[in-house]
């Protein structure tokens, strides 16, 4: 695949270059909520999207956008955008359906904190693969003392 070749928002560019290539076109930062994802596979301005849970709006957005792209046989792969454990594990039970046919973007998030607020957290196998938790919910504990470290208010409700 060939990733974001044009500025993000340029559909139209990416339209008329994907029609003139071979390989495929995969859209990334020019896709940024359901609209766009609408649009962009109307324009036929890719054969692929990236999406990323955090830029799009969230677990719900995501899932419409793959389902989108899966009714217009579009593939998808799952980025990361520097996300704690929570927002992994999110991307992670994502990247688990149908559609997701592109390997992941999504190193471990220890990578980017000291101490993770999840546990036991994502780890690669030696072969590179993350396997999906089978239990309830996300399938990752929250470490209190973590999440108060980074806290700055603490609010019940």
């Amino acid at each position: 695949m060939l990733e974001q070749p044009l500025p993000a928002g340029d559909l139209v560019g990416h339209a008329s270059l994907q029609q003139n290539l071979k390989t495929p076109i995969c859209l990334d930062e020019s896709i940024e909520s359901l609209d766009d994802a609408r649009t962009a596979i109307a324009l036929k301005s890719c054969r692929i999207i990236n999406i990323k849970v955090g830029r799009v709006g969230g677990v719900l957005t995501s899932m419409k956008i793959h389902d989108l792209a899966a009714e217009h046989d579009i593939g998808v792969w799952c980025g990361g955008m520097l996300e704690t454990g929570v927002g992994r594990a999110f991307n992670l039970a994502l990247a688990a359906k149908e559609n997701y046919i592109y390997p992941a973007d999504m190193s471990p998030s220890r990578m980017h904190f000291l101490d993770d607020i999840t546990e036991p957290g994502l780890s690669l196998t030696p072969d590179g693969y993350i396997s999906v938790p089978q239990e309830p919910g996300l399938g990752f504990r929250i470490k209190e003392d973590a999440l108060q470290q980074y806290s700055l208010i603490h609010v019940e409700i």
